[in-house]
């Protein structure tokens, strides 16, 4: 093995393990001996079973399903409500000054201030849930295709114009181009704020849910219950990101995105 694959194994492998067993470790170490009560702080093994038993039950399969269908759903909604209304407002000024002003107002109130009245208003099941994720993966989108479509360079536009492309032209090969990078970064945010957004509504009211049975398990005193929904909940959203950062690097092949600025966090 050459060094530069060897130096490469150690940062993206080995570092990241031994982190991990050394935090684990030391969170097991730290509550056995200390004698913490598992219901404060339940150690990594008794987390681990419980993890287990639940997948042997299936416990988690059904609330699973039905959480993952309330943050896919809440996020396309959201994202393409985003993405819409900001090529309006980049691209028509009447539209700015008319729905921004509003929008910003919006997204200033905390989501989950208005949680309850979108329950009361759609009621338990999974369409308050997808309406309450919408909101919050909403503004990324929003936000990042607004500074995406106006961060076209002008002599671009210009000399498009001059060789009389027509206002699509220029949208398709010049700005549309230029804010993808940006788009891509808004749908990276509010893939992993749908999963907040989700369990979020199902803290408000549910009937079925991760979050729902993570209420049930603090109920009973299931720390270690708890907790291995947590870990699932963590899964999720790094695997969503992963998705989300395999299509930038497919579609926005062109740029190095490890740069870019974070709108809408």
């Amino acid at each position: 093995m050459s060094r530069t694959a060897l130096y490469r194994f150690t940062n993206t492998v080995l570092l990241p393990v031994a982190t991990f067993c050394v935090f684990v470790g030391g969170w097991e170490a730290i509550v056995r001996l200390a004698g913490i009560s598992k219901i404060v702080l339940p150690p990594p093994s008794d987390i681990a079973l419980a993890f287990w038993n639940g997948l042997l039950a299936g416990d988690f399969s059904w609330h699973l399903a039905v959480t993952m269908y309330e943050i896919l759903a809440g996020f396309v909604v959201g994202a393409l409500s985003g993405l819409l209304l900001g090529f309006l407002v980049a691209l028509v000024p009447l539209a700015e000054r008319i729905f921004y002003p509003y929008i910003v107002a919006f997204q200033t109130v905390p989501k989950v201030a208005i949680a309850p009245i979108i329950v009361i208003w759609f009621g338990y099941g999974v369409t308050s849930k997808i309406v309450i994720t919408a909101t919050i993966a909403f503004f990324p989108l929003l936000a990042n295709t607004i500074m995406g479509l106006r961060a076209t360079p002008h002599d671009q536009i210009e000399m498009l114009v001059s060789y009389t492309a027509s206002r699509w032209q220029v949208f398709r090969m010049v700005r549309l181009k230029q804010a993808l990078p940006y788009i891509f970064v808004g749908l990276d945010v509010a893939i992993v704020l749908s999963v907040i957004g989700a369990i979020v509504g199902e803290f408000v009211g549910a009937k079925a849910g991760l979050g729902y049975l993570i209420l049930q398990k603090n109920f009973n005193f299931d720390m270690a219950g708890t907790f291995a929904i947590l870990i699932i909940l963590s899964l999720i959203g790094v695997g969503l990101h992963a998705l989300i950062s395999a299509a930038q690097r497919r579609i926005v092949f062109w740029i190095d995105t490890g740069g870019e600025r974070v709108m809408g966090a």
